[in-house]
C-alpha cells in the first residue's frame, strides 16, 4: 500500500527549518570541508540555503560543491553581473531569517569586529537588517581556528566587539587540529552548528526561567555488578531539556545512567542511583523556578548491599534481600516552603488518566504528564496525557504520536502558558 500523511503509522520527518532562508557564509579555513555536511543538514532540516564564499573559502572546498547541495548559486564577487541590480549583499538579506557564518577564521571575525566591507561575506553581514524590529536578521558565527589564535586577547576583544554589536557566537571544540596540534578552536560538528541555529530561531517564552530536569532511570545496587533498574531511555527528558533550552530557560539535566548526548547549552549532571539523585535535587530545587520530574526513579532499594558478588555456588535456592523505601523526590521538592512549579511524569502500564490523576493529589503538584511506559520506553514517539485541576488534555491534541522532540516543545509550550501571569 502507498503511504499518505492519512495512512502513515509512522512521526513524519522533523524539519525543524522548514521555510526558514539561511544565508550560509564561509570564511577562509580548514573547517571549510564540515560546510558541506552542515549545508546539507540545512537543506534536510527544511531551510532554503544561499551560500557565500571568500576567496580564501574558495581555496578549500569549491562552490560547484555548495551549489550542488543547495540548488542554488554560490555568491563570492561584490559585483555579481548576475544580480540585475548589482547588489548582492541586499538581495541576500533581505528576507533572510539568519545568516550563519561556518567557519569563521580569525581574520573573518577581526572583519565583523571592525566593520569592513571589502568583500562580499564581510559586506553581506554589514548590510543586513540588525535592529530590534521584525525585519531584523540574526548573524550566527561559528568561530574555527589554531588553538593559539583562538587564545590571542585580540581575536577574543574581537569577538566580544562582535556579540556587542548583536552577533551570536557559538562556542568552539576542543582536540586535535589540522596543524597537529591540541586545544581549543575546532569549528563545531555539523549537527552541533544546527541545533545551535535552531536555538537561535526559536521563540523565547521561558526567557529568564530556570528549569531543573530529571531524565532516565535510577539503578540500586544489589550487589557490584547487578542491580534493580527499569527501561526508562531518559530520551523524553533530554528532549525537554533541548525543548527548554529552545526557549530561551537557564536548564540544569539531572541524568540517571544513559547513554545519550548533552543537548547544547544545558548544564548536566549524572547520578547513578535514587539517592545520589534527591541528594543533587532537593538542594538544586529551591534556586529554580520550574522542576520537570521526568526520570523513572526505582520506589525500592536493597536495604544493604553485597560487598562481592552473590555467587550461585551451585545452590538451587535463590538468594533474598530486604527492600527498602526510596525518598519521594517529587513529593519532597512540591512540600518545599516555597516551591519551583512542579510537572510531575507518570509512566503507566494502565488506567493512565485515572492514576495520573491520582498521582497528582497525592504529589500535591499542579500538573501531571502521564503517558504508558511500557508501550514507549526506547522509542523516538510518544504521546502524552496532561492532567491538572481542570482536568485532562491529550497531547498532541489529535492523538497521533509525535517524535520525543517535537513532543517537547509542545509540553515547554504548555508549561509556558501555565507560567505566564493571566492577562
Amino acid at each position: 500500500m502507498t503511504r499518505t500523511p492519512e495512512n502513515d503509522p509512522r512521526p513524519s520527518a522533523r524539519r525543524d527549518l522548514d521555510g526558514l532562508r539561511i544565508v550560509l557564509g564561509l570564511s577562509g579555513g580548514i573547517a571549510c570541508y564540515k560546510s558541506a555536511e552542515l549545508l546539507r543538514l540545512l537543506v534536510k532540516a527544511g531551510a532554503d540555503v544561499h551560500v557565500v564564499m571568500t576567496e580564501g573559502a574558495r581555496r578549500f572546498i569549491t562552490p560547484d560543491t555548495m551549489q550542488a547541495l543547495s540548488g542554488h548559486p554560490v555568491a563570492s564577487d561584490i559585483w555579481d553581473a548576475r544580480e540585475p541590480n548589482g547588489m548582492p549583499h541586499i538581495n541576500l538579506t533581505r528576507g533572510a531569517d539568519a545568516i550563519l557564518v561556518a567557519p569563521a577564521t580569525a581574520d573573518c571575525i577581526a572583519r565583523l569586529a571592525q566593520g569592513r566591507a571589502d568583500d562580499l561575506l564581510g559586506l553581506t553581514c554589514l548590510a543586513r537588517p540588525w535592529g530590534s524590529g521584525a525585519e531584523r536578521v540574526p548573524l550566527v558565527i561559528a568561530p574555527a581556528m589554531n588553538r593559539e589564535m583562538w587564545a590571542h586577547p585580540a581575536t577574543q576583544r574581537n569577538l566580544r566587539q562582535v556579540v556587542a554589536d548583536g552577533a551570536v557566537a557559538l562556542g568552539v571544540d576542543a582536540g586535535e587540529q589540522a596543524c597537529g596540534e591540541v586545544g581549543d578552536g575546532r569549528m563545531l560538528e555539523a549537527a552541533q552548528i544546527v541545533e545551535e541555529l535552531i536555538a537561535v530561531l526559536s521563540p523565547k517564552p521561558l526567557a529568564g526561567v530556570r528549569m531543573l530536569i530529571t531524565a532516565g532511570p535510577t539503578f540500586e545496587a544489589i550487589d557490584p555488578v547487578r542491580g534493580i533498574t527499569n527501561l526508562s531511555s531518559g530520551k523524553m527528558g533530554f528532549s525537554i531539556a533541548r525543548a527548554a533550552r529552545e526557549a530561551g530557560a537557564e536548564v540544569t539535566l539531572v541524568a540517571g545512567p544513559v547513554h545519550l548526548d548533552t543537548p547544547r547549552g544545558v548544564q548536566r549532571i549524572d547520578v547513578r542511583s535514587a539517592a545520589q539523585m534527591h541528594d543533587v535535587v532537593l538542594p538544586a530545587a529551591a534556586r529554580h523556578d520550574v522542576f520537570v520530574a521526568t526520570a523513572a526513579v526505582a520506589d525500592w532499594r536493597p536495604a544493604a548491599l553485597s560487598q562481592h558478588k552473590i555467587k550461585k555456588d551451585g545452590k538451587k535456592v535463590a538468594p533474598t534481600f530486604e527492600l527498602t523505601e526510596n525518598a519521594d523526590i517529587l513529593a519532597a521538592v512540591a512540600a518545599l516552603p516555597q516551591p519551583p512549579y512542579c510537572v510531575g511524569f507518570a509512566a503507566e502500564s494502565e488506567k493512565l488518566a485515572q492514576h495520573a490523576r491520582e498521582k497528582r493529589v497525592r504529589k500535591k503538584v499542579p500538573l501531571i504528564v502521564g503517558n504508558l511506559g511500557p508501550a514507549t520506553f526506547g522509542r523516538d514517539d510518544n504521546t502524552l496525557l496532561l492532567v491538572d485541576a481542570h482536568g485532562e488534555q491529550p497531547l498532541p491534541a489529535d492523538g497521533r504520536p509525535l517524535d520525543k522532540l517535537a513532543l517537547a516543545r509542545e509540553l515547554v509550550r504548555e508549561i509556558a502558558a501555565r507560567l505566564a501571569p493571566p492577562r
